[in-house]
């Protein structure tokens, strides 16, 4: 029985039973705005003036369109999985369902690594930009708590980090509709504010800047892509919504592949009209956008920018805390975690005790402890789900017990999913040494947690 135990996979039966109990309110237009809100950040602002100045020039608008091409491949075998599969969990479902309970307990964990870190860093940058933006108007708080567990600096703890973790729990915890209004006003905002910027910019653009087109050469366009492809992230967390959506079929698709498209668009217009308004030598800065803004005398709009910012790292945290919360309830659904994570509320329709846990979690690490180093782990979580996701669309369309999809197919079968598989195991090899070692760690302590805990309290023991 060993290797067939760990191998045992889930019933989609079993997954849409336990997850009907969610209250299914999301539309294609709320997904939209739950992976723009995750996609588009503050690195909007910063990216393409810093790369554009170390890899890129203005051919830094390539750069965006390569990555999001790139991006677009493991973008769609995640909208053919949701299209077929619409169960709460994402990767760490899919996996479970296509590969068996071993491989699916690896993008489980893989995921919680891309979701807490996510959300604890952009929670801490959070709390310093926000500080920032009070000082502005001559509210100075304390260093004391303005900062993670550090007092050879004095610092000893982000309360505003905390603050702001508890309040989006708070909210998504009153249920997904009230949630996703919000969340979708505030989308609309940081949306607009990026389109202030672009149009009041195009009036200072001037096309000697775009000279050379690309001074480091295709290397550097290609260099550029590589990087930026990181900014893409975050289109995945859509799928964790796919129980809680109407008509998953036809909306989950348009949710994830929207959210590239619009996302791409708006990457592509700020770095067109950023390197058209500032020569590129200029822009390897901290604050790209706001040099561009003071060079032209616009620095009314500074004070909006910085609002944009917060918006955008508001709206990152609703998304990643809403998609971690239903990942910890698919996890502890399945028994691989206690039980009682798996549970959902059935007056609000959300799982509470999963949302209760991960805002912890959340909350300490954003508030206490220096992550810097550590953020790059993101990347390899979420490239690890990409890698076992685009392949899995291959085995997907060859198991007969489960259901023939209708809806939206990868186009370019084969090719396609195994190109989009060979991109991303091609991006993990870009990652720096540190990343691999300290993901190695965390994905040691996963097997250990799973062959001691989870393999003995496996809801699938039941099915045996």
């Amino acid at each position: 029985m060993g290797l067939a135990r760990i191998f045992r996979r889930e019933n989609l039966d079993n997954y849409l039973k336990s997850d009907q109990h969610f209250a299914k309110t999301m539309s294609a237009k709320d997904l939209m705005s739950l992976g723009i809100g995750a996609v588009i950040g503050t690195g909007i602002f910063i990216l393409p003036g810093t790369i554009a100045a170390q890899y890129s020039g203005p051919g830094i608008v390539l750069s965006f369109l390569l990555a999001a091409v790139v991006c677009s491949t493991a973008a769609m075998c995640y909208a053919e999985f949701a299209s077929v599969l619409p169960v709460a969990g994402s990767a760490y479902s899919y996996g479970n369902l296509v590969f068996g309970e071993i491989i699916g307990w690896i993008l489980g964990w893989a995921l919680i690594l891309e979701y807490v870190l996510a959300v604890a860093a952009v929670a801490n940058a959070f709390g310093a930009y926000f500080k920032s933006f009070l000082a502005g108007f001559g509210v100075n708080l304390p260093t004391a708590i303005t900062g993670p567990y550090d007092p050879s600096h004095g610092t000893y703890g982000n309360i505003i980090a905390i603050l702001v973790v508890f309040l989006i729990s708070w909210l998504l915890n009153r249920g997904m509709r009230e949630s996703m209004r919000i969340n979708n006003a505030i989308v609309i905002v940081k949306i607009a504010i990026i389109i202030l910027f672009v149009v009041v910019g195009i009036f200072y653009v001037k096309p000697a800047n775009w000279q050379p087109f690309a001074p480091f050469g295709s290397k550097g366009i290609l260099r550029g892509a590589s990087t930026v492809f990181f900014a893409y992230l975050g289109f995945d967390v859509v799928s964790a919504s796919a129980a809680e959506v109407k008509n998953p079929k036809r909306n989950m698709p348009i949710g994830i592949i929207g959210t590239l498209i619009v996302a791409t668009v708006l990457y592509m217009m700020v770095a067109i009209v950023l390197t058209g308004m500032v020569h590129y030598t200029k822009l390897n800065v901290a604050d790209p956008v706001a040099l561009a803004l003071t060079l032209v005398h616009q620095n009314w709009t500074s004070g909006i920018i910085s609002l944009g910012a917060l918006a955008g790292m508001f709206t990152m945290m609703v998304t990643m805390i809403y998609s971690s919360s239903r990942l910890i309830y698919s996890v502890g659904r399945d028994g691989l975690l206690p039980k009682f994570l798996g549970k959902i509320d059935h007056q609000t329709g959300t799982p509470k005790h999963s949302l209760a846990v991960i805002t912890v979690v959340i909350a300490v690490l954003g508030g206490f402890v220096p992550l810097a180093q550590l953020i790059n782990l993101v990347n390899i979580g979420t490239l690890v789900a990409f890698l076992f996701v685009s392949f899995g669309i291959i085995r997907l369309r060859h198991l007969d017990n489960l259901p023939h999809n209708t809806g939206f197919q990868v186009p370019f079968y084969p090719v396609l999913p195994i190109v989009s598989g060979l991109l991303c195991f091609y991006m993990m090899l870009q990652l720096p040494a540190e990343t691999w070692i300290a993901s190695s760690i965390w994905f040691a302590l996963g097997l250990i947690i799973y062959f001691s805990y989870g393999l003995r309290h496996s809801r699938l023991n039941d099915q045996a």
